[in-house]
């Protein structure tokens, strides 16, 4: 790409100062025409750079720019990645995007396989269409940490739940990391009777004994919704199956824990509240380097409840409100909520349970709820001061994934809704009136 079209500048920030504005071009850094974002990244962290820039008007500006060392320059680009996006070249068994219905937002049904939105974003690759270059350009760069989906390093089924010919390569490609300083975080996808029982265990062994270049692996249960039409034919984890999972990861944690002081291998929430098993304390999941793949988000939340509530006097505030929420977190949000009420007199907080009947009911978690659910379970039942988690909501567009808009919600309610950030600490203060 030759020129990189900015959309805007970052209040206060250095692009703001030298007055780039809306609509300008990036062509080079240090004479470098600049590839994709992870090159940019790389050139702007310089002390001292030089930066050319094409104006609205077609005249083109260059700067000397001396700054602090990783100080951003407070620019947005149209596109993120500077590129084209790589897209994901496997077919695996579990896909999630599989599984969608039709008819959903176009975006929805993009499959990327990109590191640099594993760099951007936290999206995790499976590493089956990386180049040689890439990988020494992420080495070079110092991209880190790199959040990779393994699933099994058995190389066989690895191929098989991936239907790639290329997915059986991925320890060869974890050597070429060894002498570098990349961190990488792993996720297991647990298909029951696949990657399970010995298959898992193996796996994570297999990636223990590369530790540190392994930071981390996350285990999750697979995802299956009611849209499995022509697909392989896979099923959810079961209690039971949950609870041998946890005493696999249980014994396997202490020996990695006296071997080298870290307990590396971190299974979901969701485990354990399937389960139905009490979930490791806070401290035992040490840096919560895979936190957004559900592994201790209910201890997190908790401990910013908690927290938030011992900073607050005891007051009396006379409100009600009426908290969505998905299956999985539905008992955990009653007695959370039932904690803040004890706190706060006066409040009384509703927890509503909405089933997926859009996906399947064994999908449970309040990240996949539709305002088509919604509305056709709580219409008519609500009060006022609604609130529900934010990530039901695509991020700086408050739609709903069945392209329902929350203006269109709370219509069809007749009520507000507010979004609140899936934090305890917010939720408290949204509670309060802060």
């Amino acid at each position: 790409m030759d020129k990189n079209l900015i959309i805007d500048i970052v209040k206060g920030s250095i692009a703001e100062e030298i007055e780039i504005e809306k609509g300008d071009f990036l062509i080079s850094i240090d004479g470098v025409k600049i590839n994709d974002c992870i090159e940019y990244r790389y050139l702007e962290t310089s002390e001292s750079l030089e930066l050319e820039i094409e104006k609205k008007s077609g005249e083109v500006w260059v700067f000397d720019i001396d700054k602090e060392m990783d100080e951003p320059l407070g620019i947005i680009y149209e596109n993120a990645l500077m590129d084209e996006v790589k897209t994901c070249q496997n077919k695996c068994l579990f896909c999630f995007v599989d599984q969608l219905p039709k008819n959903m937002r176009k975006s929805l049904y993009l499959k990327d396989d990109d590191s640099r939105l594993s760099f951007l974003m936290g999206n995790y690759l499976t590493l089956t269409n990386m180049t040689d270059n890439e990988i020494d350009k992420i080495i070079e760069y110092g991209i880190s940490p790199i959040k990779v989906s393994v699933h099994t390093t058995n190389p066989e089924l690895r191929k098989k739940m991936l239907k790639n010919k290329n997915a059986d390569k991925i320890m060869q490609v974890f050597d070429k990391f060894r002498n570098s300083n990349i961190e990488i975080d792993c996720q297991i996808v647990l298909v029951p009777g696949y990657n399970d029982k010995l298959e898992l265990s193996n796996t994570i062994l297999d990636l223990y004994n590369i530790h540190p270049v392994i930071r981390s692996v996350a285990v999750v249960p697979v995802g299956i919704t009611k849209h499995r039409q022509g697909l392989p034919d896979i099923r959810v984890v079961t209690p039971d199956e949950c609870r041998e999972s946890i005493h696999l990861i249980n014994g396997m944690q202490k020996k990695f824990l006296k071997e080298k002081g870290t307990r590396f291998v971190y299974l979901s929430d969701e485990f354990y509240i399937r389960g139905k098993l009490d979930l490791p304390d806070y401290k035992e999941y040490e840096e919560f380097h895979v936190l957004d793949n559900g592994v201790g988000m209910v201890r997190v939340f908790e401990r910013e409840v908690d927290e938030a509530l011992k900073k607050t006097k005891n007051l009396k505030i006379d409100k009600k409100f009426t908290v969505l929420t998905g299956t999985l977190a539905y008992d955990f949000m009653r007695k959370t909520t039932a904690k803040i009420c004890q706190k706060l007199e006066g409040v009384v907080i509703d927890v509503i349970e909405i089933k997926n009947d859009y996906f399947g009911r064994d999908v449970n978690v309040s990240g996949l709820i539709t305002a088509s659910d919604i509305i056709s379970q709580v219409k008519g039942r609500l009060g006022s001061n609604v609130l529900i988690p934010e990530n039901m909501l695509k991020k700086d567009e408050n739609m709903f994934l069945d392209d329902v808009s929350l203006i269109d919600l709370e219509k069809e309610l007749g009520v507000s809704v507010k979004p609140v950030e899936v934090n305890g600490y917010k939720l408290v203060r949204e509670i309060i009136g802060e």
